[in-house]
């Protein structure tokens, strides 16, 4: 999931290589915090949050029935 998430981030920024993402668990959820430069932040998130949203709901319906729910958390 996690390589998932870096292929389309690094489609949506200005600056991919910028593009890192650290994964770990925390109860059953699985959190993705993604470190990306400073003006693609605006790019990930969206207006009003609609990519980040978007994303986030691609990765649970790649899920499928895992039970899993993704957080992500963009980060400077």
């Amino acid at each position: 999931m996690k390589d998932t998430l870096i292929y389309i981030l690094k489609g949506i920024v200005k600056d991919p290589d910028e593009i890192s993402v650290v994964e770990y668990d925390e109860n059953k959820n699985k959190i993705f915090e993604i470190k990306a430069s400073e003006e693609d932040v605006g790019q990930i998130i969206g207006k009003d949050g609609r990519t980040i949203k978007s994303i986030n709901i691609l990765l649970n319906a790649l899920a499928g029935s895992s039970k899993e729910n993704f957080i992500l958390k963009v980060i400077r």
